[in-house]
């Protein structure tokens, strides 16, 4: 397999559709305020999440949808669908540290579902898809 057909499978799996693969991916970040990040995204797309890596203790995930309808099919309004607070990991920092400046690895890892806290959190948009970067000790939980 070459880059170039690595980085159109992995643009495929993260919803990123680009027809010309030319250069690197360049993400430029504008921090509107404390809560809120805005990645705008040029060039290739390579792999474009693992150029928007967290540091430190931090995880980049991807909410669960919310269900828009019941088993019964019924259609539910927005109101009603409720916060999800499922997410699956798509990218890590490489741990915290400790008083003594040793490494705390990650207990979660890519791939991962956890389970989120109601509020908190920082929202990242990266071509028009959102996700949210929280610190591991914010995390709830694993799913098994």
């Amino acid at each position: 397999m070459t880059a170039r057909t690595a980085t159109q499978e992995v643009m495929q799996v993260h919803g990123f559709e680009r027809a010309a693969v030319e250069s690197e991916a360049e993400v430029v970040a504008q921090v509107y305020d404390y809560s809120h990040i805005r990645a705008m995204v040029s060039g290739d797309g390579g792999d474009l999440l693992r150029s928007f890596k967290p540091l430190h203790d931090r995880v980049l995930v991807e909410r669960v949808a919310a269900e828009t309808k019941t088993k019964g099919g019924i259609m539910l309004p927005e109101k009603a669908q409720g916060k999800v607070l499922e997410a699956t990991v798509i990218s890590v920092g490489p741990g915290g540290r400790n008083e003594k400046g040793e490494l705390i690895p990650m207990s979660v890892k890519a791939g991962d579902h956890v389970l989120l806290p109601e509020y908190g959190g920082t929202k990242v948009i990266v071509e028009e898809k959102e996700y949210s970067i929280f610190r591991e000790q914010d995390l709830l939980g694993v799913f098994i």
